[in-house]
C-alpha cells in the first residue's frame, strides 16, 4: 500500500494503482490545472500549466526531501513517499507566469467565441493568472480553416496542448491530424488532401481546452450559460454511450460524451453526436389520429383507407381499453404486441403487462432490430456497433420472462398474421426513420380488426393503422436501457415531447391504471422484483450504471 502527500494530506494507493500527480491530488479534491494531460492520451508535459514541487519523504525518519525545480504533475508519478506541493508561491507564480504567456498570442475574443463560459483558458485565467496584462495588445489575425465536414480550426486560440493530434493518432489510429512549423510559428493542420473525417472526429472538439477546435454544427447557435445539462444515454446504436444532452427550452443543441470507463471512456463517435436532429424534424408526427368509421356497429373498414380524424388524448386510454376488450373478448392469442428495442426496459415491461391483461395468451414479439454494416473497432477500444438500437438486450430479458423464454420475432410475427388467429395488434416503433416496415409487411397488417401503431414518422405500417399514436424520443423519455455489454443504465428526460405526444410510459402506465404520474424508478422497482434478470436494479442506479451479468452469474452460484 504506497502512502502519498498532497499539501498535507495523506492518501493511500491500492498497489495496482497507477497515478501521476494530477490523479493524486484529485484524491483530496485538489485541482491542478492543465491543458495538454488528458487521461485517455499519453503524456507530453507541454504545456507546463500543471507545475508543482515534489519530494520525497524518508520511511523511516519522516524527513522530507524536496526537488530544488518545479516539475509537471502529469509527468511525475504518485509512488509511495512521494510528496505533492501545490499551493505554495513558487507553484502560483509559475501558473501565472504561463497563463501570462499564453495570452500573448492569444486574442481576447470571448464575446464571439463559442468555447466562452466552459474555455480552460478563461477559467484558469481568473483562478491562477496575473492580477493584470503587462504586454501590449498585439493585432491577430482571426485566421480559420476547415479541418473537415464538422470541424473548424481557429487558428490564434490555439494553445499548442496537441491533445487532437494524440487522438487522431492514437485512439483513431487515422493520424490526419499534425502540427506544422516551428516554434512561435507552430500551428495544427491536416495532410494535405486527407481532411479530419474519422468517424470519432467531433472528439476532438471536446478534447480542445479553449476554442480552437469548433463544431460547426453547433458554432453560434447558442451560449452555453443559457443551456441546461441532462445526463443521459445516446440511442444511436447497442453501445449504449454515456452522454451530456444540452438543451434551452425544449431544444437540443449538441450530445457529448459522459465519461463512463465501463462504456465508452472519453468518447463517442460522430452518429451519435449528431444524431438528435430527428427529435426536431418537420416531418415527426404530433398529433393522434383515428381511422374513420363507417359501419353502424363503428369497426374499421378497410375501403376507409386514408381517412383518419384527430383524437384528443383524454379519451385515448378509454377508448383503445374497450376496443382491446372487445376485440379480445372472444379468445386467447388474438392480440399481438410488437415491443421496439427502441423502448426503455420500464415501457417494455408496461407494454407486456398491458398487452397480457387485455389477453392472457397475447402474442409478444421482439420489434425490427436494424443492423447496418459491421461493428468497427478502433484502436483506443471504442467500438461503433452496427446494431442501430439501444436495448434489444434489455427488451429481449422482459419477453423472456412473459414468453417463458421463447422470445418471438417480428418475422416470426409475420409469419403467423395469415393465419388469421390474431386480430388485433399494438405495433411501437420510436424509430428516427420511416423505413423500418416495407409495405408488404404493413399488408399483413392491414387486414386485422385493429391496428395501433406508435411512433415518430409515418411509414407502410403507420398509413395503415386504425390508431395512430405519435411517440416520443430518446431525450424525452425516462427509463433504463441495456446495452450490448448488458449494462443497464438509467437516465432522466432532458426536454419534454412537442405538444400532442404523449411518451409511451405515460400512456401503458394509464391504460394499466396505475395512479399518480408516469414513474420509470418505480416501474423498474417492479422489474427487479419481478424479473431476477433485473434483480440487481433494485438498488440505486449509479452514474455508470450496473452489469446485470454480475448479479445473475452470483444467483446461479447461490
Amino acid at each position: 500500500m504506497a502512502i502519498v502527500i498532497v499539501d498535507g494530506h495523506q492518501i493511500e494507493l491500492a498497489d495496482h494503482e497507477r497515478l501521476n500527480g494530477i490523479q493524486a491530488a484529485e484524491r483530496v479534491g485538489v485541482d491542478i490545472p492543465h491543458y495538454c494531460w488528458h487521461p485517455g492520451l499519453t503524456v507530453v508535459a507541454s504545456c507546463r500549466m500543471c507545475l508543482v514541487e515534489t519530494g520525497t519523504r524518508n520511511a523511516e525518519t519522516g524527513a522530507i526531501t524536496m526537488v530544488p525545480k518545479l516539475v509537471p504533475a502529469c509527468q511525475t508519478p504518485a509512488k509511495d513517499g512521494t510528496v505533492f506541493v501545490t499551493d505554495s508561491d513558487a507553484v502560483k507564480k509559475a501558473r501565472a507566469q504561463v497563463e501570462e504567456a499564453l495570452l500573448i498570442d492569444h486574442p481576447i475574443d470571448c464575446p464571439i467565441c463559442d468555447k466562452a463560459g466552459e474555455c480552460y483558458l478563461q477559467d484558469y485565467h481568473f483562478e491562477h493568472g496575473q492580477p493584470e496584462r503587462r504586454a501590449d495588445i498585439r493585432p491577430f489575425t482571426s485566421a480559420t480553416r476547415d479541418m473537415g465536414d464538422t470541424v473548424k480550426l481557429f487558428v490564434d486560440r490555439c494553445v499548442m496542448c496537441s491533445r487532437c493530434v494524440r487522438f487522431c493518432r492514437e485512439i483513431t489510429g487515422t493520424s490526419e491530424l499534425l502540427v506544422i512549423n516551428r516554434g512561435s510559428a507552430e500551428e495544427i493542420d491536416v495532410f494535405p488532401g486527407y481532411p479530419l473525417a474519422n468517424k470519432l472526429s467531433g472528439c476532438v472538439v471536446d478534447l480542445c481546452p479553449v476554442g480552437a477546435l469548433g463544431d460547426k454544427d453547433f458554432l453560434y447557435k447558442q451560449r452555453v450559460w443559457y443551456m441546461k445539462q441532462h445526463a443521459g444515454v445516446c440511442a444511436g446504436c447497442s453501445t449504449g454511450c454515456s452522454i451530456d444532452i444540452d438543451e434551452n427550452q425544449d431544444t437540443v443543441y449538441r450530445l457529448k460524451p459522459r465519461e463512463n470507463m465501463f462504456v465508452n471512456k472519453w468518447w463517442m463517435c460522430d452518429e451519435g453526436r449528431y444524431g438528435y436532429k430527428h427529435l426536431h424534424s418537420p416531418d415527426r408526427k404530433f398529433e393522434p389520429r383515428r381511422k374513420i368509421a363507417v359501419s353502424g356497429n363503428g369497426k374499421f373498414s378497410s375501403t376507409t383507407a386514408g381517412e383518419f380524424e384527430n383524437i384528443d388524448w383524454s379519451q385515448i386510454p378509454t377508448e383503445l381499453a374497450g376496443r382491446l376488450q372487445t376485440v379480445c373478448a372472444e379468445g386467447n392469442g388474438r392480440l399481438a404486441a410488437v415491443v421496439s428495442p427502441n423502448l426503455t426496459v420500464e415501457e417494455a415491461y408496461l407494454l407486456c403487462k398491458m398487452a397480457r391483461k387485455f389477453d392472457p395468451q397475447a402474442v409478444l414479439a421482439l420489434g425490427p432490430v436494424p443492423v447496418v454494416g459491421e461493428d468497427e473497432t478502433f484502436p483506443g477500444k471504442f467500438i461503433i456497433h452496427a446494431e442501430k438500437c439501444p436495448n434489444r438486450k434489455g427488451v429481449e430479458e422482459v419477453l423472456a420472462h412473459f414468453c417463458s423464454g421463447q422470445i418471438k420475432s417480428f418475422d416470426e410475427l409475420l409469419e403467423d398474421l395469415p393465419s388469421g388467429r390474431i386480430k388485433a395488434a399494438w405495433v411501437s416503433g420510436g424509430y428516427s426513420h420511416s423505413h423500418w416496415c416495407d409495405d408488404t409487411a404493413a399488408q399483413q397488417f392491414a387486414a386485422l380488426e385493429l391496428l395501433i401503431v406508435q411512433d415518430m414518422f409515418a411509414s407502410p405500417l403507420w398509413n395503415v393503422a386504425h390508431y395512430q399514436l405519435p411517440g416520443a424520443g430518446f431525450a424525452e423519455r425516462a427509463g433504463s436501457y441495456v446495452n450490448f455489454a448488458h449494462r443497464l443504465q438509467s437516465f432522466t428526460w432532458a426536454i419534454r415531447p412537442p405538444a400532442g405526444v404523449w411518451v409511451e410510459g405515460h400512456l401503458y402506465w394509464t391504460i394499466l391504471g396505475m395512479r399518480g404520474l408516469y414513474n420509470a424508478r418505480k416501474v423498474l422497482d417492479e422489474v427487479a422484483a419481478e424479473i431476477i434478470a433485473f434483480s440487481a436494479a433494485a438498488d440505486a442506479i449509479p452514474p455508470v450504471g450496473i452489469d446485470l451479468r454480475i448479479n445473475q452469474l452470483a444467483g446461479a452460484i447461490s
